[in-house]
């Protein structure tokens, strides 16, 4: 008799646990966007099944897996339009066109980023020490950081193009321009 008793209380204590977890979570909503959460320090909290959904499974195994795609076949290695460089899971601006440039390597690289829009970390993987590149503000593994780059900054971000939105100059502009502002 106790077994029961105490497997029903822990059943419904492990009931109620999971409906809490599901309300500070939210689960997508009838428009079939996915919904995030942000913490007190403003980082975007999705559950994995969210990213999931929200994300091709390339851009799911590089940016929430840390993986890396194949050298040269990524959309962004040339692309050569003017215009800003996104995260693609949560939208922060990361990198603009004006410091992406030609490194041979196979994977769009740029000279400096927003310090304050990426994070550093060290990554021991494979038997190396590399720098980490991840979003400040959802944790997406972009790439890692290498310091052979060009002049002024010596730096060279080099970062998977699957981990990249990117939003043109002038579309850029139009937004900007219809953007309501604070007055």
């Amino acid at each position: 008799m106790r077994k029961v008793l105490f497997l029903t209380a822990a059943f419904v204590l492990l009931t109620g646990c999971f409906d809490r977890e599901s309300a500070a979570n939210p689960a997508d909503d009838d428009t079939g966007v996915v919904q995030a959460t942000a913490n007190a320090d403003g980082k975007v909290v999705k559950t994995d099944a969210q990213w999931r959904k929200q994300l091709t499974r390339e851009q799911y195994r590089i940016t929430r897996q840390a993986g890396t795609e194949r050298a040269g076949t990524g959309k962004y290695n040339d692309h050569k339009a003017d215009g800003t460089y996104h995260c693609v899971c949560c939208g922060q601006d990361l990198f603009g066109s004006d410091t992406k440039f030609e490194s041979g390597t196979g994977w769009p690289s740029f000279y400096t980023a927003d310090e304050s829009k990426v994070t550093r970390h060290t990554d021991r993987s494979y038997g190396m020490a590399r720098t980490e590149v991840v979003c400040s503000r959802c944790d997406a593994h972009l790439g890692h950081l290498f310091r052979d780059g060009p002049k002024p900054t010596g730096l060279r971000y080099c970062i998977n193009s699957a981990a990249l939105g990117f939003v043109a100059a002038n579309a850029a502009k139009t937004k900007a321009e219809t953007k309501p502002t604070d007055e």
